[in-house]
């Protein structure tokens, strides 16, 4: 278990140290490129971010050639910053060329940062187009359950005999005005419901 303990505090302490010294490289070399004050300090801070990132997506699986690019270019800022304080530059007369690749990191760093944080799988994407479009299916498409037809009325049970007394008083009606007795007309005369006067003039 120390062992074990020992090496991992062995890496840390190695990573620690490396973070650190590249870190005051690309300090070094933003400064000597004319980015000064708390400029110099972001752009150490950009590119490890860049790495990051990038490393990122290469663990998640997803777009690795993005993820590649972007690891390169990172990787290749940082690596040249640290060559170029071993001596291989003149800080004090900084070339032009390096003062134009300074100045153009931040755009370079942020188009990088967008595209790897915001490129999503297309198979994630079909599987929330999938989800989206099976919450937003109308229930009315669904077959509406088959509506229970009402029950007819029941048929009115006719008296033979009212059915006779009816059939008088219609007879009557049609000898003084010339004109078939209407429903309305039977039920005053009969004094009987509007169901049972329409049964009755059923059968007349």
């Amino acid at each position: 278990m120390r062992v074990q303990l020992a090496r991992v505090d062995a890496v840390l302490v190695q990573a620690l140290i490396a973070a650190a010294l590249s870190f005051a490289h690309l300090h070094d070399v933003a400064s000597a490129a004319g980015q000064d004050g708390w400029k110099a300090w972001a752009y150490p801070v950009s590119v490890d971010l860049l790495l990051v990132a990038a490393w990122r997506r290469l663990r998640s699986g997803d777009a690795k050639a993005a993820g590649w690019c972007w690891f390169v270019i990172a990787l290749t800022a940082s690596l040249g910053a640290n060559v170029a304080t071993a001596g291989l530059l003149d800080l004090e007369q900084v070339p032009a060329w390096l003062r134009i690749l300074v100045a153009g990191w931040p755009a370079v760093a942020f188009l990088g940062g967008t595209l790897l944080v915001h490129s999503v799988p297309t198979a994630v994407d079909d599987a929330v187009d999938q989800e989206d479009a099976a919450e937003l299916t109308p229930e009315a498409s669904a077959t509406p359950p088959a509506l229970t037809p009402s029950p007819a009325p029941a048929a009115v049970s006719v008296p033979v005999a009212l059915v006779e007394h009816a059939r008088k008083v219609a007879a009557e009606h049609r000898t003084r005005t010339g004109t078939p007795i209407d429903t309305p007309t039977l039920r005053a005369r009969l004094g009987v419901p509007v169901p049972m006067a329409e049964a009755i003039a059923a059968h007349l």
